[in-house]
């Protein structure tokens, strides 16, 4: 690793955002977060969308979005209305431009169970005025993880359930094989717009379901064959 020079900066630049491996020391660092829209057929129809096979749309969250699991999740500010979307994640270990659904697998590192946290309110206000999501997606907090699990152990998952629960009320409740957009496809059709690289995480969509959350919540999220991610949503505006 290159040491870095703080002379060479104005002030010390932001420290690097991390996600454990199972089962190693090292830990992932995380470059970039790209997320998936609408890619369960009943979350479209739930959101007010045709599920049919439209072309993928992207957004994106900084890395400081990420909460590992164990770490307070804090409920933002600016909103009443914070969902909760469980998803597949996809954490790479290479990347590339203009990948085939043939060789996008050789990017993948491993798999987790995240949570893309939505500023509703926000999030229709914007649609609403024709306006990005970044207000409603992008903010601190907004993707819990959990560790990340090297494809060595579970290969590449296409199928399992995939389910949220609040206060031990189930929420969320899908499979992988319903995605609309396959793993390899996914990765084929953010290389075509994106450099991708080592370090990116991609969130793959969510099943039907999603809600609202309060402080005191607690979370608990569950792929098949990857783990399980638990949280709880505190309040820490002051």
């Amino acid at each position: 690793m290159t040491e870095v020079d703080l002379d060479e900066y104005l002030f010390r630049p932001a420290p690097v955002v991390g996600l454990p491996i199972r089962g190693l020391p090292e830990r992932f660092p995380v470059h970039r977060i790209f997320c998936v829209g609408r890619n369960y057929a009943e979350h479209a129809r739930e959101m007010g969308h045709d599920p049919d096979r439209e072309p993928p749309f992207f957004f994106t969250k900084p890395p400081e979005a990420v909460v590992p699991a164990g770490a307070p999740l804090p409920y933002p500010a600016a909103t009443r209305d914070l969902h909760h979307e469980v998803e597949l994640v996809v954490a790479l270990a290479g990347g590339g431009r203009n990948l085939t659904t043939d060789n996008a697998l050789e990017l993948v590192y491993g798999y987790a169970v995240g949570v893309d946290l939505t500023r509703r309110d926000l999030q229709a206000e914007a649609k609403k005025l024709g306006r990005p999501w970044d207000s409603a997606k992008a903010f601190a907090g907004s993707a819990p993880c959990s560790d990340i699990v090297p494809v060595a152990r579970i290969g590449h998952p296409a199928k399992g359930r995939i389910a949220l629960s609040v206060d031990g009320d189930l929420r969320q409740d899908g499979d992988l094989a319903q995605m609309i957009w396959k793993t390899p496809e996914i990765l084929a059709e953010l290389s075509k717009l994106w450099d991708l690289r080592a370090g990116d995480l991609i969130f793959t969509g969510t099943p039907a379901g999603v809600g609202p959350l309060q402080v005191g919540n607690r979370i608990t999220c569950e792929i098949e064959g990857i783990g399980r991610l638990e949280t709880a949503v505190t309040d820490l505006r002051g």
